[in-house]
């Protein structure tokens, strides 16, 4: 079979390998579709980041090199020994997190906050840039017959986005900004719309992006190279939004986020960084300021299905190219690297 394998940074090969066959308690999936996400662009351009290079991952026991691909969907055609939530035939949407289930965060429900955390796609594993992925059991999310394939493609950045909203202080009628608009920050001008933010803007440099982010329901978009974000959004609201939202991982951007907040207000920090970011304590102190972090989701797949059978989400509003596997570097990852206005390129399993 064909998989799209990471070697190092600017380093993606699509390789041979030998067709896997599930062991106890895992599914075979004939990949349909696979998403690539900005945490794959990161370990294209920048990494390792996730990737482990000199030892194995504890939990997937892989390292470089890596089969990528951690947004994706198929369908279910090989059984392990043991399975029985799942039958050959169905459609899943997989929930590519490696968790212990041993430590307190697990323990506590909390899984994706575990001490060894690692994903499918980007910690080893069999993923989805390739033509079969094995899965264990609990990845494989039935999907619902009114869903799409392409749209099973886009459970995965969904979840992040809801599980960003949920994890904030919004609250119905509160006014929220989004900083970036790629993916995941378009999906959270969705969700943030659906949790009942009654004022969105964003700051985003691609004007195609602000666009698309008026077209979802922002209010008022901003070009961070023409303006002043964070002046700009204080002066709309009368003072500040109630929660700002990181979603570029670039430095400059995390004091302008905090900044446009109200007293009291919070920014929520949802990007993986490749450096680290600055900003003066004192914005925090004297205002009393929240500042949190979210990682991935939990428990937020089911609801990330019914609110795309609702409409939300859509695949059609949010896809702008699909490509083949064989493509994936000069067609994907280079074009996202040259082309701003492009959002959510898909990857077609041969």
């Amino acid at each position: 079979m064909k998989a799209a394998r990471w070697y190092g940074a600017k380093d993606i090969r699509v390789e041979d390998l030998d067709e896997p066959e599930p062991g106890k308690g895992e599914v075979k999936v004939k990949v349909a579709w696979a998403g690539i996400c900005g945490s794959d662009l990161h370990e294209y351009l920048a990494g390792p980041i996730f990737v482990p290079v000199d030892a194995e991952h504890p939990l997937s026991h892989d390292k470089a090199p890596v089969v990528m691909g951690h947004e994706y969907c198929g369908e279910v055609v090989s059984l392990g020994e043991g399975v029985d939530s799942i039958s050959i035939g169905d459609r899943v949407a997989i929930e590519p997190i490696y968790a212990c289930g041993k430590c307190a965060a697990c323990l506590d429900g909390k899984y994706n906050l575990c001490e060894k955390l690692g994903f499918m796609g980007l910690s080893g594993g069999i993923a989805g840039f390739s033509s079969f992925s094995i899965v264990p059991e609990r990845m494989a999310h039935k999907m619902p017959d009114s869903l799409s394939v392409e749209q099973g493609a886009l459970v995965e950045p969904a979840a992040v986005a809801l599980h960003a909203v949920r994890q904030s202080s919004i609250q119905a009628g509160d006014k929220a900004a989004v900083f970036g608009t790629g993916p995941i920050g378009l999906l959270v001008v969705e969700a943030l719309r659906i949790a009942g933010a009654s004022e969105i803007y964003v700051v985003e440099p691609s004007e195609a992006r602000r666009q698309k982010a008026l077209d979802l329901g922002a209010k008022e978009g901003f070009d961070p190279g023409s303006v002043d974000p964070a002046a700009e959004i204080i002066a709309r609201t009368g003072g500040g939004v109630d929660v700002a939202f990181e979603v570029t991982g670039v430095p400059a951007v995390l004091p302008q986020a905090i900044d446009s907040t109200k007293y009291a207000g919070q920014t929520l920090v949802v990007s993986i960084w490749e450096t680290e970011a600055s900003f003066h304590p004192n914005t925090v102190v004297i205002r009393e300021r929240d500042i949190k972090g979210t990682i991935a989701y939990r428990n937020v797949y089911p609801a990330v299905m019914a609110l795309m059978e609702q409409g939300h989400f859509a695949a059609d509003r949010l896809v702008t190219k699909r490509i083949a596997l064989k493509d994936i570097v000069s067609e994907g990852f280079e074009t996202l690297v040259s082309d701003k206005s492009q959002i959510k390129i898909l990857v077609e399993s041969p």
